[in-house]
């Protein structure tokens, strides 16, 4: 018998057949109504928040692979080709990407569930029933998505955030930064969406990066979107090292401030702009906006133009 997700219908494909589980699965009492934390690459991920904070959590917490997606069925190679190593006179080896669920352990010992890898190129919608199918096979009582945008805030300010959830009481102690917009599709706000429409709880949450620090590694924004993710899944997760990456970061940021006078010029414009925002929630800061509210179109439009800035640096590279 085909699972609900399949509609009854034969010509549609099995959810089931995008995944294996590994042999070794949770033992009794190793993971009870667990949290499933998803970072998947390939939308906006500016100061590559998003890949230092999965990263960063399975540097530093035990975990295992619980199920492998068939990658084969959904990536395009030929849009993000995998390195290869060529050895002087043969081909040594290919770095495979890989999207997996993996059983993490926080530093209490509480078991969660950490979706990564490349987002999907192909069939998102029966990738996003085969996470729902693996949602209910595990009990997960929340998912919670994580990436990074740019902003025209300042990086001598605390991090901010925008979060959004499939009921807003969830996320009610954030402040909304920007209101009804439309961007481009991606497959962590369409697992929110469709776990939400299923009955599940799920959230996302986006942190802001400096517009200027888009394209560097700013650890600041992997912390405080790790220690967000952790208020809200109730776990323990640490920052210890993320924290000290960002004070670093920000040493180096301020002297090449100091040696630029209309860099500091413009950082100013940005903790003024920051400053009035935070006090009365008057304007947006999505990247390129200082003045005055930007209609939905001219969100859309920014993020359209950053991701269109990725693409293109990805594919020369």
């Amino acid at each position: 018998m085909l699972p609900n997700d399949t509609k009854g219908s034969a010509d549609v494909l099995d959810p089931r057949d995008l995944f294996e589980l590994d042999p070794q699965q949770p033992r009794e009492g190793e993971l009870i109504a667990p949290v499933l934390i998803h970072s998947l690459s390939g939308f906006v991920d500016a100061g590559q928040a998003g890949r230092l904070a999965a990263e960063h959590l399975l540097a530093t917490l035990e975990h295992r692979v619980l199920v492998r997606f068939d990658l084969d069925q959904m990536y395009d190679y030929r849009a993000r080709r995998p390195a290869m190593i060529f050895a002087g006179d043969h081909w040594e080896s290919m770095e495979s990407p890989r999207l997996e669920i993996s059983l993490v352990k926080d530093e209490a010992g509480k078991g969660f569930l950490m979706l990564t890898g490349p987002e999907p190129d192909v069939q998102w919608e029966r990738f996003c029933a085969a996470v729902r199918q693996l949602v209910d096979r595990y009990g997960v009582r929340l998912s919670i998505g994580m990436h990074s945008i740019p902003m025209a805030v300042p990086h001598t300010r605390p991090v901010s955030i925008t979060a959004h959830a499939s009921r807003p009481e969830m996320v009610e102690s954030y402040t909304p930064w920007v209101g009804r917009v439309q961007v481009p599709g991606h497959m962590s706000g369409l697992l929110e969406l469709r776990l939400g429409e299923s009955g599940h709880d799920a959230a996302g949450f986006a942190v802001h990066v400096p517009h200027y620090l888009t394209q560097a590694e700013w650890p600041a924004a992997a912390s405080g979107m790790i220690g967000a993710v952790g208020a809200l899944g109730d776990l323990q997760l640490p920052v210890t090292a993320l924290d000290t990456a960002a004070a670093e970061v920000s040493a180096a940021i301020a002297g090449q401030i100091d040696d630029q006078p209309e860099v500091a010029a413009v950082v100013r414009a940005l903790e003024e702009q920051y400053d009035a925002f935070v006090g009365a929630r008057g304007r947006s800061l999505l990247a390129g906006e200082t003045t005055g509210l930007p209609t939905a179109d001219e969100l859309g439009a920014e993020l359209e133009r950053y991701l269109a800035e990725q693409n293109d640096r990805r594919r020369e590279g």
